[in-house]
């Protein structure tokens, strides 16, 4: 029996073998530092409070990269590790007020968003595909805000726009472009082995 075993585990070693669950595991551990580093390229915007990061890139390509449920299981772990009070937020943010907060929209939204990027994108080789199961990640990201922000600012929702969309449609067009370029290039990556 004991050979048999020791078999397993060599060739296991030999041949390099990770399941399913490695994999995932070390996916969402990088995804959840990818998003903290994406947090602390942060710069705030004197006219609203909604500053300027590198989170959203983060939170679609995880759902892109990992597909729905482990890209949605990276950005919860990424909101646990900031509510619990580490400083992970944009500008150094931390802890269950600043989630309650006029960005904690955007960030509660994060695994929503990560989730339908993965649920429509799929492994679907088609860019096009990808391309709108990124832009409508982007989109739960924008909706999660503006809900957020109308609650919390009180302010209409032609306010909401202005504070929590119009300043960042440009970059965070940017961000898609960049998303669908690196999720292919990891897949493509994938696949050649």
């Amino acid at each position: 029996m004991s050979t048999l075993a020791d078999t397993l585990k060599s060739r296991a070693e030999a041949e390099g073998v990770r399941s399913r669950w490695t994999t995932h595991g070390v996916g969402i551990a990088f995804f959840v530092l990818a998003t903290c580093f994406g947090a602390s390229v942060a710069v705030p915007l004197p006219w609203t409070p909604v500053p300027i990061s590198l989170q959203p890139l983060f939170a679609i390509l995880a759902g892109a990269v990992l597909g729905a449920h482990a890209g949605a299981a990276a950005m919860a772990a990424y909101l646990v590790l900031g509510a619990s009070g580490l400083p992970v937020f944009a500008l150094g943010g931390a802890g269950l007020g600043w989630l309650m907060g006029p960005t904690g929209g955007y960030l509660l939204a994060m695994p929503v968003a990560a989730w339908v990027v993965g649920s429509i994108g799929g492994r679907s080789p088609g860019v096009g595909r990808q391309l709108v199961a990124l832009t409508l990640g982007m989109v739960a990201l924008y909706v999660g805000g503006v809900a957020q922000l109308l609650l919390v600012a009180r302010q209409g929702l032609g306010s909401a726009l202005a504070l929590g969309v119009l300043p960042f449609w440009a970059g965070d067009v940017t961000k898609i472009l960049a998303a669908l370029l690196l999720a292919r290039s990891v897949r493509s990556k994938s696949l050649d082995r």
